[in-house]
């Protein structure tokens, strides 16, 4: 599926030290309304969790890091599942020797440091997850 979109708000932002890093971001989404949009952040967290996913099993695996990493990149997008903001992230991290560590940003990903910024977009057609069959994961629509 391809939409025409404008951007709107801008919406930048520090979150809270001990803040869940996805739910402090998909919250400010939902505060401000945004149902379409572009996320970026950077900064430090304390511990993450990420995830991979497995296409052979279409099942997601988990990696629990209890260490302070810093937050190279973050990028993701706001759309709709379940008639609410859905933020689908993923991030690159590094520990104290420079190791990379990245995935699927999950719940349990707690912040030490972070600075977010949020692009709205709007357009005449939402976009709303949907179970797609063929990789067991909830995507926008196909065309």
């Amino acid at each position: 599926m391809k939409i025409t979109v404008t951007p709107g708000r801008k919406i930048i932002g520090r979150l809270a030290k001990g803040e869940d890093l996805l739910a402090a971001l998909t919250n400010c989404a939902r505060e401000h309304g945004i149902t379409l949009g572009e996320v970026q952040a950077i900064g430090a967290v304390s511990q993450a969790r990420v995830g991979y996913y497995n296409q052979a099993e279409r099942k997601y695996y988990f990696l629990d890091l209890a260490l302070p990493l810093e937050i190279i990149a973050l990028t993701g997008n706001i759309s709709l599942k379940d008639g609410e903001p859905m933020v689908h992230a993923h991030v690159t991290l590094s520990d104290s020797d420079g190791r990379a560590f990245g995935g699927h940003l999950a719940e349990g990903t707690l912040v030490f440091a972070c600075e977010f910024a949020i692009q709205e977009y709007r357009s005449a057609t939402a976009l709303v997850r949907q179970m797609d069959d063929p990789t067991g994961l909830f995507l926008w629509p196909p065309e």
